[in-house]
């Protein structure tokens, strides 16, 4: 029988976890309802907590739905849906993806039939290496919290600078990726450029929020401003790449 990447066997699979993990969800929504009542809650505040929560959910949600569909010319939709409801993550799954097919002489973005054996190798990429987040917090976060903790005790001020400087080195990461081909600008290829440019309209449009945010008083953007970001840098890629070639 000939692998499809759209198989219904694999929504299938997909579907059972995710099922699994929307459970795990009611149930937690039901036990925090009634925590709620028992310390004395009103419904007014639990709805607001509610609206709240499912703004920072939605919203989000619109650019994980564009990665979704991204991903699905190369892996079919099940995979990218599994990976993306449940620990995955937008940036990390193209990232890992790409590099998957990289290594096996594929361009992200044009494959149109993966056969079972590059489809495993992607899904073993994709799968293993974020699971390293799922061991690795129970085993050393509670310590890197409590050295945090009591660094900032000692001198607030460079437990602010660790805390930054733990940031940059992860910002700095994806950084790596997005400039890692701007070479070939020296080989004629201005390919490289399309990523650096889409960040930047990215970048632009959170200072925008920012800039609303903090001068116009429209605190309610900055609910959105995440979201905006990628989608509208996302959409910035169709003109670049035109553009760029």
């Amino acid at each position: 029988m000939e692998f499809s990447v759209n198989s219904p066997i694999l929504f299938i699979l997909a579907g059972i976890v995710i099922a699994a993990v929307l459970a795990q969800s009611v149930f937690f929504l039901v036990k925090a309802l009634k925590r709620g009542k028992e310390i004395g809650m009103s419904r007014a505040r639990m709805k607001q907590v509610a609206v709240t929560a499912a703004i920072f959910t939605i919203a989000p949600a619109v650019a994980i739905v564009i990665g979704v569909m991204t991903l699905a010319k190369d892996l079919g939709v099940p995979l990218p849906w599994l990976r993306l409801s449940v620990i995955g993550s937008l940036s990390y799954e193209t990232i890992a993806a790409t590099n998957a097919e990289n290594a096996m002489g594929l361009t992200f973005g044009t494959v149109t039939n993966l056969t079972a054996n590059q489809y495993v190798t992607i899904v073993i990429v994709m799968t293993v290496s974020i699971l390293v987040g799922v061991w690795l917090c129970p085993i050393v976060a509670k310590k890197v919290l409590g050295g945090m903790i009591n660094l900032e005790k000692r001198d607030k001020k460079w437990s602010e600078i660790f805390s930054n400087a733990m940031f940059i080195g992860m910002i700095a990461a994806f950084l790596g990726f997005i400039f890692c081909d701007v070479s070939g600008v020296f080989q004629g290829s201005t390919a490289g450029l399309i990523p650096v440019c889409v960040m930047i309209v990215s970048a632009l449009v959170m200072c925008l929020a920012g800039i609303a945010v903090k001068k116009l008083k429209y605190r309610w953007i900055s609910d959105y401003a995440l979201p905006a970001s990628l989608v509208i840098g996302m959409l910035s890629a169709i003109p670049i790449t035109a553009w760029l070639g």
